[in-house]
């Protein structure tokens, strides 16, 4: 495909509004948006070069197809498998891996290879097969640590500890473990397995944004010594062909403004009137006797705008969570993208996210605590209301550092428990359901993991021109 289907220079940073006048109220200095109109000038490539892809791409996914359809040995399905899920390419395999994962969980293993292990039982448990921990206590040695010859078994036994839930005291144990030895692995190392122990120690793969983890795992499957050439080429093309319907897609929204300049005088009418359409069709889907979740949202902001004002600070984690969990908008926000998919959110289905259960709440306290984690110090030098770090250092007398230290536990026991209803059918909802909140959280994982992404996009820059605009050479 040709590289140069986007040649622009990616936008510099925007600079941030001036200093308020004096006496006006102290506030977050949000610099204006980094992209501005860039996707407007989009120009995609020729009609027959997008052909030539397309048509290439169906060739390479058949022939990956057979390739699946071929495999008989447990390690190669599991390398194979492993790979095409982290490359993007498993929507188009789903009955084939299906099958091979049947094949893989009845299949006889060796449980002495502590890679193939953690292998297994990160792919089959992700896959909602019942897997237990226990297997991993016979990889410690008599005084209790793990046995771990190989950073690739590391990194493995890594991902497998992340997909653990409560009461797992074994996979407790291989994530503290893993966490150490591979922050000194990263030292150590210039190995080609340095970029995703790097990677990892950003996120688990478990947690990465799905589309972050394609455009990231392509050049390092480049170099890989097992690389299959045909997935290879096939998750470039996939990518790229990916990468133009985005944009595709930004270009029109960025177009909603424009559309409305004739109608309305003051630009930021055109927005405004586009965001209460979309809230009005929300209310719409909702009726009248559920409207009220929306006002809830509302209300939260202005209870913490009252706590602002009134310098108060709440007495416990949990009052401050009863307001808190509602504004970080993390139910709102995935309840809301339900909203019109007939074919997954049935009446029963929406009428059970609204009713508000675990599994939101807990979205909520993730949302929420890794907002706060990264913003407080920036947040609490303006004019902000008390956040979840100072209400939890009042009421147990602990430090900045303790105070992290245990809300970031708190960020742990969710992902543990957004794993279990994402692995296994709890609540009696289809796997899409929970599948879509953990998405929504590995995007939140994402825009937190290097700041406040949110509020400072110029820090994922890189990682945004690397998806939207700069193709990959195939």
């Amino acid at each position: 495909m040709p590289a140069d289907h986007m040649e622009k220079t990616v936008p510099t940073v925007v600079p941030a509004r001036p200093p308020n006048s004096e006496g006006e109220r102290k506030s977050t200095n949000f610099h204006p948006s980094l992209w501005g109109d860039f996707f407007l000038n989009y120009e995609p490539p020729t009609a027959p070069q997008q052909a030539c892809m397309k048509g290439r791409a169906e060739v390479l996914r058949e022939e990956v197809r057979t390739l699946l359809k071929g495999l008989k040995e447990v390690q190669k399905i599991l390398d194979i498998t492993m790979a095409i899920q982290r490359l993007g390419l498993d929507m188009y395999y789903v009955n084939e891996i299906n099958e091979l994962l049947h094949f893989v969980y009845s299949s006889d293993y060796n449980d002495k290879d502590l890679n193939l292990v953690s292998l297994r039982f990160y792919l089959l448990r992700k896959n909602g097969y019942n897997m237990s921990s226990g297997i991993f206590l016979s990889f410690k040695d008599n005084e209790g640590n793990f046995i771990v010859d190989d950073t690739r078994s590391l990194l493995n036994l890594y991902n497998a500890a992340n997909l653990r839930v409560y009461g797992e005291k074994v996979l407790d144990e291989a994530a503290t473990f893993t966490i150490s030895r591979l922050e000194g692995v990263l030292e150590s190392s210039d190995s080609i397995l340095s970029t995703e122990v790097s990677f990892a120690l950003e996120a688990p793969i478990f947690r990465r944004a799905r589309i972050v983890e394609m455009r990231n795992y392509i050049p390092i499957y480049e170099i890989e010594a097992t690389r299959n050439e045909t997935i290879l080429e096939f998750a470039k093309l996939n990518f790229n062909l990916l990468q133009l319907l985005y944009c595709e897609e930004l270009n029109k929204i960025t177009l909603w403004d424009e559309s409305a300049i004739g109608l309305l005088p003051e630009y930021i009418r055109g927005f405004y009137a586009y965001l209460l359409k979309t809230f009005d069709s929300f209310e719409e889907e909702l009726g009248p006797e559920k409207r009220y979740r929306l006002k809830r949202l509302v209300q939260a902001y202005t209870k913490e705008l009252k706590w602002r004002d009134e310098d108060y600070t709440p007495k416990t984690l949990e009052e401050h969570f009863e307001v808190s969990m509602r504004s970080s908008g993390g139910f709102t926000l995935a309840a809301a993208s339900f909203v019109g998919m007939d074919d997954i959110a049935t009446k029963d289905i929406f009428e059970w996210i609204l009713s508000y259960p675990s599994l939101f709440k807990t979205f909520d306290i993730f949302v929420r605590l890794s907002n706060d984690i990264v913003s407080n110090k920036r947040e609490q030098t303006g004019d902000h209301y008390a956040s979840t770090i100072q209400c939890y250092m009042k009421e147990h007398g602990t430090t900045i550092h303790e105070t992290y230290q245990r809300l970031r536990e708190l960020i742990e026991d969710s992902w543990k428990d957004m794993v279990e209803h994402c692995t296994n059918t709890i609540d009696d909802q289809p796997l899409i359901v929970p599948q879509t909140v953990v998405n929504f959280a590995r995007t939140v994982t994402t825009m937190y993991t290097h700041g406040d992404a949110f509020t400072s996009s110029h820090t994922i820059k890189e990682m945004i021109s690397s998806i939207y605009v700069v193709p990959i050479q195939v």
